[in-house]
């Protein structure tokens, strides 16, 4: 089993966990992912790494379902039953010239580890976080310490630019050459601002996050079209050329089974509240 470290809230319903998981913190790249289940009869989920030191990973996630809130609710010195990873295909890591890094809400967690290996690497890096509003701004001093500059948005304007991070790009890549960019986020956020780098031919990577189950590609749980063929996000991606995903499939697969998790979810509360 694998000791939390670490867990702490640190948006309304975001958490930050470390754990001691020495084989996939040796092993682990930027853009890469774990697959956790909280106990024996526990799901299994696909959460991002956010970053590496040492024996320890860092997971940040948003309280969804019933396995997100049932992980938040471990307390240091208690355990994950299992965790797999490093698990996909590394972020395309080279010397680019300007790149921005781009996140929305709890994707915002993995920008971070993405930033800090470009910048390592020789870049210059624009960050650009966004959420819809300041209490939902999860890692930014972190971001700031990292990156040469760091754009902000808030949906509602309680704190940087009042709109959506596709705005900052648009403005950033006008003003100054970008030569490539990554963007991670909810589906639709991820669709919208790729839109703003397709005219230019700025290559763009955004990170898919469609269900998936053993993440080894053996289900096709996890399958996308991206340049109209069928891939599996687990072992081609999560990583993918934004421009040539389509989102429209992608969102109508992420929400078939929305009623079934909210059932799995009420069924967890409710014994939850009656052990009590």
């Amino acid at each position: 089993m694998y000791p939390i470290i670490k867990n702490q809230e640190i948006a309304v319903s975001i958490h930050e966990i470390w754990v001691k998981a020495p084989h996939i913190a040796h092993n682990a790249q930027p853009g890469q992912f774990v697959i956790i289940r909280t106990d024996e009869t526990g799901e299994r989920i696909p959460l991002t790494l956010s970053g590496v030191v040492g024996d320890t990973i860092r997971i940040i996630f948003m309280k969804v379902g019933k396995t997100t809130h049932a992980l938040a609710e471990i307390p240091v010195t208690g355990y994950i039953e299992d965790i797999v990873g490093p698990l996909g295909q590394p972020s395309e890591i080279e010397l680019y010239g300007t790149v921005a890094v781009v996140g929305g809400g709890a994707g915002i967690a993995s920008t971070p580890y993405i930033a800090q290996a470009l910048k390592f690497a020789g870049n210059r890096v624009v960050g650009i976080i966004g959420a819809r509003n300041r209490d939902l701004l999860i890692l930014e001093n972190e971001m700031t310490d990292i990156c040469d500059e760091l754009l902000v948005a808030t949906d509602d304007g309680s704190k940087g630019h009042h709109g959506f991070p596709a705005d900052l790009l648009r403005t950033l890549i006008t003003n100054e050459p970008v030569h490539a960019v990554w963007i991670i986020g909810p589906t639709i956020m991820m669709k919208v601002t790729s839109e703003v780098t397709r005219d230019k031919g700025i290559k763009t990577f955004v990170s898919l996050n469609p269900i998936m189950v053993d993440g080894t590609g053996m289900c096709g749980a996890c399958r996308c079209t991206v340049a109209g063929k069928t891939q599996f996000a687990c072992v081609d991606g999560p990583e993918f050329d934004a421009h040539t995903v389509d989102f429209d499939m992608l969102m109508q697969r992420l929400q078939m089974y929305r009623e079934l998790e909210q059932e799995s979810f009420n069924a967890w509360k409710a014994a939850q509240d009656e052990s009590k």
